[in-house]
């Protein structure tokens, strides 16, 4: 049942990304269903009474189900059409991953209950930031567009045309960094009290938390850097990805390694 709804909401990913701006009303109308699809997917996919599924396909899916969410209603209120081409197709590829590698169920029952909330709580962070991550590579392409030396026509010019001015780029920008960063600290926070109840220490140094933590110092930098130094432009764009980079090694990358190269479920 949850692969037909996945595959479902890939067709409809793809669909949306092919179609023109033109259509605008069916894109948003389509975009609306293939989340809805999605979402049933991993509901039914990821939580059964009692387990959890958790993977690096899974959480990826995660993130880009929230991400597909913040473009529909962000692009409600400023022209954003343009980073449908780069939410979808890889909307589309997550869900396809989720399919083929499904990660391994864990047992909830001698977890604390604060896993659940430490679980969703890191997951609304890495969906807030990929948006972010998105929007920054966006910028960086429209910010290269505007000081071009030719303007030749083509279908990413005309697209990056139809964004905001990139001032206002910046202040949707620095926005969603804050909320991930307000939701990355909540992580960090909750995976220390998680930590010592599980294994009696007030945090396990290992992969995820050096990495995790690398990337709430980026971010950290970034936000205290455009408060107190005016960062923007470049420097703003390469702390956006470098902290995202980073944080998707945390989990995504060291899930891939244990799962696909190494074959193993553990958490």
């Amino acid at each position: 049942m949850q692969n037909f709804l996945l595959i479902a909401a890939i067709v409809l990913y793809l669909v949306c990304a092919a179609l023109p701006s033109r259509r605008a009303g069916l894109i948003s109308a389509m975009t609306a269903l293939a989340w809805l699809l999605h979402g049933a997917g991993l509901w039914f996919d990821l939580a059964t009474v009692g387990t959890i599924r958790l993977g690096f396909a899974a959480m990826l899916s995660s993130a880009l189900w929230v991400s597909v969410a913040a473009y529909w209603v962000e692009n409600r209120n400023f022209s954003l059409d343009s980073m449908r081409h780069l939410v979808m197709p890889n909307a589309a590829l997550v869900v396809a991953l989720q399919v083929g590698f499904p990660g391994s169920v864990i047992a909830l029952e001698d977890k604390s209950p604060l896993f659940g909330w430490h679980i969703a709580i890191a997951t609304m962070a890495y969906s807030t930031l990929t948006v972010a991550a998105f929007h920054a590579v966006l910028m960086a392409l429209q910010e290269r567009h505007l000081h071009a030396a030719t303007q030749r026509k083509t279908f990413l010019t005309n697209a990056l045309d139809q964004l905001p001015a990139l001032l206002t780029m910046e202040k949707l920008l620095f926005r969603m960094i804050s909320f991930g960063f307000a939701l990355l600290s909540l992580t960090v926070f909750s995976g220390i009290v998680f930590s010592e109840q599980v294994f009696g220490q007030a945090l396990k140094w290992d992969h995820k938390s050096v990495f995790t933590l690398l990337s709430w110092l980026l971010f950290a930098a970034l936000l205290a850097g455009r408060r107190f130094r005016g960062w923007r432009g470049r420097t703003a764009l390469s702390f956006t990805l470098a902290g995202f980079a980073t944080l998707l090694l945390a989990y995504v990358g060291s899930r891939f390694v244990l799962e696909v190269l190494l074959h193993k479920g553990a958490i």
